[in-house]
């Protein structure tokens, strides 16, 4: 019999917004990448990005189910990336230096 745990799950952002990375593996193809539901938010993905999590991020795409929408945020996340790297002083990985560039912040 499945156990069921005394805790409910929590939610991936308060507003139903989810936020996923669109990776590039070389050969092995492109793939959004698998996230946790509760970690799946812009300041997330930005630190996600800033630690080099990610081989070659190519795009961000939000999405909110509940509203029916979905939006490419590259530019957005790229912009927050970049503000956070210059205040904190960091250089940014060459993938994410070029995912900035190609995103046009």
């Amino acid at each position: 019999m499945p156990q069921r745990s005394a805790t409910p799950p929590r939610a991936q952002s308060r507003d139903g917004t989810v936020y996923l990375v669109l990776d590039d593996f070389g050969e092995l193809g492109r793939a959004y990448r698998e996230t946790d539901a509760a970690q799946a938010d812009p300041k997330t993905v930005v630190a996600d990005l800033l630690s080099g999590q990610y081989r070659h991020p190519l795009r961000v795409v939000a999405f909110n189910t509940a509203e029916g929408w979905a939006h490419d945020v590259s530019a957005d996340i790229a912009r927050q990336v970049l503000n956070c790297a210059l205040e904190l002083h960091d250089e940014l990985p060459a993938a994410v230096r070029d995912f900035v560039e190609r995103a046009g912040a």
